[in-house]
């Protein structure tokens, strides 16, 4: 299983991209896994509901299953930190050839950042582990400022080759 990342800012593009890229590797005949870790808590359980009326009296684990979709609901205290890649990766299929991950950015697996000059944010690159390339708006300021490849981010043909080409980590 490959993973490989999308990281950036908040408002550079990131799901946009992903939006392109998803598709690309579908049609290849990739089977595509997607994992998005936000800092945000949330709660996709509705109050009154079953399932949440089984994790109201105690159960950890709920796992909704319908006719097209199964969710697993695992319920973490307050106190516990926030489940790692590695947690979500687990509970993923064995068959999955690649996982988009967005988020998750303080891990080191392989990440392409959306870097836009024009939001007049700092780079992430030096600071956040496994950066391997940048997308940009502004490809030709960004190759200045870094020696990491450095693709257009209007060119999503460009960074679906390059995540399809880069290399899988071993896990």
């Amino acid at each position: 299983m490959k993973v490989f990342g999308i990281t950036g800012s908040s408002g550079s593009g990131k799901t946009t991209l992903l939006d392109q890229l998803i598709p690309r590797f579908v049609a290849a005949g990739e089977r595509v896994a997607g994992i998005k870790h936000t800092h945000h808590g949330f709660d996709p359980d509705k109050p009154g509901k079953d399932s949440w009326r089984m994790r109201e009296g105690g159960c950890r684990n709920v796992v909704l299953v319908g006719a097209r979709h199964m969710t697993l609901m695992r319920h973490y205290p307050e106190d516990v930190p926030s489940p790692e890649l590695a947690d979500a990766l687990a509970v993923l299929p064995a068959d999955i050839d690649l996982v988009l991950v967005e988020g998750y950015k303080r891990s080191d697996f392989p990440k392409l950042e959306v870097f836009r000059p024009s939001l007049g944010r700092t780079p992430l690159w030096d600071e956040v582990p496994g950066v391997v390339a940048v997308a940009s708006d502004e490809p030709a300021v960004v190759a200045k400022m870094t020696g990491l490849p450095v693709l257009d981010l209007s060119d999503a043909e460009e960074i679906y080759a390059f995540i399809r080409d880069y290399p899988a980590a071993s896990r």
